[in-house]
């Protein structure tokens, strides 16, 4: 298994590699030695596949478990959730020294790391992700959060956790939709700081393998690596989200207002996509991105199995960034990627943001 640093302020490690969950136990006993008892939180998706063997584990190490299993899915990220969890921790008298296991995908490791930040103002986390959006981002960096019936992720707390543990064996068993869900955030990557990564995704696409990397171990292990060093390289010089991390947003601002406008009903990912490909349209159309440029990323997006475009108007998507967590009082940071591997933050007014995005539309 493979280790990566992160030097955030508590720094920890994210542990990467096949058969990872079967460590599971030993890793918090080894890690947090004066754990007594941990909360697994998972959903009715992963509970039948994993939680049997993450549970054993915890136990041969001589840690108390129980469980608190939710509805898979992003409607059930909300308060009422969290409120469970709680229950669940101080029926079972939990104390500061106890932790939180999320064995899940972003929503999980969402919810779980927010449940651990506030019971008793504070307890630890593992973060345990099993889909790929969940390992290269969701569980890297100590966002944590719910959502509202006014936008996504608006209540929440960094906490960082003590150990992400990621088993790559578990994208076998992920569903399509959820793979390629997670692929959104892995070209996300590519677009704003890693050609390297772009690069490999290029060539697999070229190669005619863009629909089969997930049947090549060694190619997913290190496309997994690739994003979580990209992810621990942002957050561990911007750990608030004040500055170089807000580029991690990029396709973000008009995706959660599609995301939101579905009723949630749309993958996350799947969002992130459709908020690259406008991004790209207002910033071709701005005359900022080259057209060559231009249609190499959505060309790369599409391989991918993702969409580039949505029906969402200009002002939908102005009025709806308006209620997103990233507004700083009447100002948008807007990413843009005029380049191929380099982003932008780009201070606009939700007018500014109107007419920028409603350029692209016309294209």
């Amino acid at each position: 298994m493979k280790g990566i640093f992160v030097g955030t302020k508590p720094s920890y490690k994210v542990i990467i590699g096949a058969r990872a969950l079967t460590q599971v136990g030993s890793l918090i006993a080894r890690t947090a030695p004066d754990v007594r008892k941990v909360l697994i939180v998972s959903d009715s998706n992963v509970a039948p596949l994993y939680l049997e063997t993450v549970k054993k584990g915890i136990e041969i190490a001589k840690i108390e478990t129980c469980e608190y299993i939710i509805e898979a899915g992003e409607k059930s990220k909300n308060i009422d959730s969290i409120a469970g969890m709680w229950g669940v921790m101080a029926e079972n008298k939990f104390t500061r020294t106890d932790a939180v296991v999320s064995l899940g995908g972003g929503v999980v490791t969402d919810m779980g790391g927010f449940a651990a930040a506030t019971f008793l103002r504070g307890i630890k986390v593992f973060q345990v992700p099993t889909s790929l959006l969940a390992m290269v981002d969701a569980s890297i960096g100590g966002k944590t959060g719910i959502d509202l019936k006014e936008g996504k992720n608006l209540a929440g707390a960094f906490w960082q956790p003590s150990m992400v543990i990621e088993d790559t064996d578990c994208l076998k068993t992920l569903p399509d939709d959820l793979f390629t869900e997670g692929l959104g955030e892995v070209l996300k990557h590519a677009f704003i700081m890693d050609t390297d990564l772009y690069d490999l995704l290029r060539q697999a696409a070229d190669e005619g393998r863009a629909d089969k990397i997930r049947e090549d171990d060694a190619f997913m292990e290190k496309l997994v690596s690739m994003n979580v060093s990209d992810k621990v390289s942002v957050v561990t010089e911007d750990t608030l989200d004040n500055g170089l991390r807000q580029t991690l947003n990029y396709g973000h601002t008009v995706g959660h207002v599609i995301e939101r406008n579905s009723n949630f009903s749309l993958a996350h990912g799947v969002c992130v996509a459709k908020g690259m490909g406008i991004m790209i349209d207002a910033c071709e159309a701005a005359g900022t991105l080259p057209s060559e440029e231009a249609n190499k990323m959505r060309d790369l997006i599409k391989a991918y199995g993702l969409p580039v475009t949505d029906d969402i108007t200009a002002k939908e998507a102005a009025d709806g960034a308006l209620n997103d967590k990233k507004k700083r009082g009447d100002t948008l940071s807007v990413i843009l990627v005029n380049k191929i591997g380099k982003a932008e933050i780009c201070k606009m007014s939700a007018e500014e943001f109107e007419e920028f995005i409603g350029k692209g539309k016309d294209l």
